[in-house]
């Protein structure tokens, strides 16, 4: 397109007072053509809106550079249609960080805004991924359980065309087999309503139902999803715009439970799961004598928050048998009944089950490590014993007639083979040498649930336990493959309300992700961004670093090996373009040229000056937002530093630092999200990639002839913006006492 530049400076919010606007706007647009630029009070306000769109309309600007506040407010204000916008932060980054009138702080300020223009002026409008196929609003959901069904009906009722894929013969899955529910106010067990909630999915016109049936593949992405499914010996296939997973659950194996738990030595020793099964529809009873049973024992945590077994409490087992203990005690008030526990959880207003059964006379017992005995010859008499945490001493229950252990939930994603087992077993035996410098390949086992055509793997990568990865912190639902929301106890362990909640909140991700892919823009986390990567393929190596390191499967590949770009799967990281070594990635809006030539416009204050120069590198979900909170809450730091925003850490090319400290720059400092087991980084492993890769840096250094110490890599969450000062200055003060960088003097 052809631009033409206007450059407008709030000089609102303490702006006008701290720096000289007519100094600044003269010294930025030095060397570069900015036919318009004009100053006002308050930018962000209708008089100031009003001002550029005037010029848009008058004037003919299409780029603009708005000099006012951080990137991240006023995003909706200073959106202008038709034309490209960038924003140079001088109030959160400059004037409410450093002194008013300094001479440091008039050359920040001037700095951003050069910055700016230097990216604006090669920044094209980006224009919304528009791809030949067709593209289908419809949502797949995978699994017809209560989380399934919740989903199902929930798009169908919101207009959407539902096809719902469930293995079993029957809807309902666990949920069949339960007869007694307890739910909010969890003041008293009631009738399971399942089966209504069948019924009005099986009579839905707008869902259709596939039982005993499965995902043989898929293929595609969000809005382009072709899903092959298998049924009775045939084939069908649809067009989705957007799956939901709600595999489910199965009970933890008890056979791989301690031997002192007495499962398999006695029929009367069964698990919750079993309790439901044998006694959902009748009365309760000892399996081994079909007698009324009168003192019946509930065990909690049968393997559960054990590190050999289950690391992770289930959720709903303390409910679960307080529900159970309740029914056996509307049976018959005089059997006796005890919940052994190690600690018991009824969150929110499940304190009222507790309440109840109490009421009802059931006994409770802390104890930490009981025991089951049982008795020989034919009636094997069970017996429980163990201390007793509250009183203090041992106690022994009795010529129990049934024991009911507490088993968990284990996502069905747990079954399969583990596709890179033999490649993480190779990466663990480089770790040996590098340290974690060398990253594991994700846990993907072939489930037979989604069957994905991906180069990445036929299923989701799993987190935790075997569980569907997901963004706990900031996405819950949202798979690291885009367009698939996983929910349920497929997800993680959940009591039933909690499910219907999941799964509507799922449901209505899958809305979200077909409605923004309609639009060509992005889901998540950039939700709106009309960008997309786009491969200069003439100098293509097929090195497979973009295949490899992308962390949505967003890019497969040709028999050849090239790159083949899923537009509708991207994320719009931006990792992508951080391990190209060639450099041919790039979006619109977003390129290694165009951070170089921000790079370029820092004034560069000659040695004798001792005025060093450092480039923050930082990621704009956490470190942007933490850098802000410095501004907000007036902390400062060293007026060296210049920012540069990145979408992601890993979309940081290493050229930038070879072009930053080429250029005279002192140090460069990589600031990202914190990454770990949370997956605190908001692209899964853009973070700790570029770790990775800086890690391997040192070549181009020492070609360089310079210390390694000038390239600085930290993570930090936006909640620790009171260090972030510290940081800056610990390092400001290190490149102090290296000295100026020799290449300054070749400027």
């Amino acid at each position: 397109m052809d631009k033409k530049l206007g450059l407008y400076v709030c000089t609102g919010c303490d702006i006008g007072d701290a720096v000289d606007v007519d100094k600044l706007v003269k010294e930025a647009t030095e060397e570069v053509s900015v036919p318009i630029t004009k100053t006002h009070p308050c930018l962000c306000g209708p008089e100031g809106v009003k001002l550029i769109r005037s010029d848009i309309a008058s004037e003919g600007i299409n780029a603009i550079c708005v000099a006012a506040c951080s990137q991240r407010v006023m995003a909706d204000v200073f959106r202008f249609d038709g034309c490209v916008v960038e924003r140079a932060n001088l109030r959160e980054q400059v004037v409410w960080c450093h002194p008013a009138q300094d001479e440091d702080t008039q050359m920040m300020a001037e700095d951003y805004v050069k910055m700016g223009l230097a990216k604006l002026q090669n920044a094209e409008l980006p224009e919304p991924y528009k791809p030949e196929a067709e593209m289908s609003r419809a949502i797949l959901v995978v699994g017809g359980g209560l989380a399934g069904l919740t989903a199902a009906q929930a798009t169908a009722r919101a207009g959407y065309e539902t096809v719902l894929v469930e293995k079993q013969k029957k809807l309902g899955g666990f949920q069949r087999k339960v007869r007694k529910i307890a739910t909010l106010p969890y003041s008293e067990i009631e009738d399971n309503t399942l089966d209504e909630l069948v019924r009005s999915v099986s009579e839905d016109d707008r869902i259709k139902v596939y039982t005993d049936a499965t995902v043989e593949k898929t293929e595609g992405g969000p809005a382009l999803f072709d899903v092959t499914i298998k049924q009775n010996g045939t084939t069908t296939k649809h067009r989705a715009g957007a799956i939901v997973m709600a595999a489910g659950w199965m009970p933890y194996d008890p056979a791989q439970l301690p031997e002192k738990l007495g499962y398999g030595r006695s029929p009367d020793v069964i698990t919750n799961v079993s309790f439901e099964e044998r006694f959902g529809k009748g009365s309760v009873k000892r399996p081994s004598s079909s007698k009324s049973v009168k003192n019946v024992a509930f065990l909690q945590c049968a393997g559960q928050r054990d590190p050999d077994h289950l690391p992770y409490c289930s959720s709903v087992c303390c409910t679960m048998a307080l529900k159970q203990a309740i029914t056996v005690k509307e049976q018959s008030a005089e059997t006796n009944v005890f919940v052994v526990y190690k600690e018991l959880r009824t969150p929110a207003q499940a304190e009222n089950l507790y309440r109840l059964a109490q009421e009802m006379g059931v006994g409770f017992i802390r104890c930490q490590d009981p025991e089951v005995r049982v008795g020989k010859g034919k009636k094997k008499a069970l017996t429980v014993v163990g201390k007793d945490d509250l009183l203090g001493q041992e106690v022994e229950l009795g010529n129990l007639d049934l024991v009911v252990l507490a088993t968990g939930m284990v996502p069905v994603t747990t079954l399969g083979e583990d596709v890179n087992a033999t490649e993480r077993v190779e990466c663990e035996k480089q770790r040996e040498k590098a340290g974690d410098l060398v990253l594991l390949p994700d846990v993907i086992r072939k489930s037979d649930i989604l069957n994905l055509d991906y180069r990445q793997g036929p299923e989701l990568p799993s987190l935790h336990d075997d569980f569907p990865d997901s963004h706990f912190v900031c996405f819950p639902y949202e798979s690291r493959r885009t367009g698939v929301y996983a929910t349920g106890c497929v997800r993680r362990p959940q009591n039933r309300d909690a499910t219907i909640k999941d799964a509507t909140g799922a449901a209505l991700k899958a809305i979200q992700c077909v409605e923004l892919t309609h639009e060509g823009a992005a889901v998540h986390p950039r939700a709106l961004d009309l960008s997309f990567p786009d491969f200069h393929m003439m100098r293509c190596t097929q090195c497979k670093r973009c295949t490899v390191e992308c962390p949505f499967g967003a890019i497969n590949e040709d028999e050849k090996g090239n790159p083949l770009l899923n537009a509708t799967r991207c994320r719009r990281c931006g990792v992508c373009m951080g391990a190209c070594p060639e450099r041919i990635v790039s979006f619109k809006n977003y390129s290694v040229p165009m951070v170089a030539d921000m790079i370029r416009s820092i004034s560069m204050p000659e040695e004798i000056d001792e005025k060093p120069r450092i480039i923050v590198f930082a990621c704009e979900n956490d470190a942007i937002p933490a850098l802000d909170m410095v501004g907000l809450k007036r902390l400062s730091y060293n007026a060296w530093v210049r920012v540069i925003p990145l979408r992601c850490l890993g979309s940081m090319n290493q050229v930038w630092i070879a072009d930053s400290l080429s250029k005279g720059v002192d140090g460069v400092l990589l600031l990202g999200c914190r990454h770990g087991d949370d997956y605190q980084c908001h692209f899964i492993r853009g973070s700790e990639l570029s770790r990775v890769r800086l890690s391997k840096l040192g070549e181009t250094l020492q070609r360089l002839a310079l210390e390694s110490e000038r390239v600085r890599y930290e993570t930090v969450a936006i909640t620790d913006y009171p260090k972030l000062p510290g940081i800056l200055d610990d390092f400001a003060k290190e490149i102090e006492e290296i000295g100026a960088n020799p290449f300054k003097e070749f400027q």
